[in-house]
């Protein structure tokens, strides 16, 4: 069908699109050429919210680009299996609505790989967070590092790395946790 083929390929365009180059297209298109938005800096939300949102959109765009096309695709994957499953099967042969097989039924066990990966890929956040925030100067965590391993601070270098593995760590049980959610048979336990 044409919507799968399109978000197949919006998919593997997230995935294999590099952040930093799209950050740097971004500017160029919507900063530079359309004059919509601002091209790098931050403003609190506190100050301006508007302002706030105009140096957000580009950046949260290309940090959620890479992880929007993975989950897209193993969401595909996912989803397919197991509407071939035999319960999903047996819910149409009850009659039940399609929206409902697919949300209640094949939705809810599809989303059990799913989720581990989602809380795999935020961890991968931090990392992606160390260039776009270079390439649109925003005073973050990855800019932090940055600056901490130019100027050989260690002690700062070593904070981050801690503050990292807990963040790590916190994902983690995160995943499990919400993965004793989504599946039924661990609640059960």
């Amino acid at each position: 069908r044409p919507a799968d083929w399109i978000a197949n390929g919006l998919a593997l365009a997230g995935i294999s699109t590099p952040n930093f180059w799209l950050g740097i297209m971004m500017i160029l298109l919507f900063s530079v050429q359309l004059g919509w938005l601002p091209p790098s800096g931050y403003v609190p939300l506190t100050e301006d919210w508007r302002q706030s949102l105009a140096t957000t959109i580009m950046p949260a765009f290309v940090l959620g680009n890479s992880i929007a096309g993975v989950l897209m695709r193993h969401t595909r994957a996912a989803m397919l299996g197991a509407l071939g499953q035999d319960y999903v099967r047996t819910a149409r042969a009850k009659g039940l609505p399609e929206r409902v097989v697919v949300a209640k039924h094949a939705l809810r066990n599809a989303l059990i790989p799913v989720v581990t990966l989602g809380t795999i890929e935020l961890g991968k956040l931090l990392a992606g967070a160390v260039l776009t925030e270079q390439i649109f100067t925003i005073p973050g965590f990855g800019k932090l590092i940055v600056d901490a391993v130019f100027n050989r601070d260690y002690p700062v270098v070593q904070g981050v790395v801690v503050v990292t593995a807990v963040i790590f760590v916190l994902l983690s049980l995160l995943s499990d946790l919400l993965y004793m959610l989504v599946n039924p048979r661990l609640r059960a336990a």
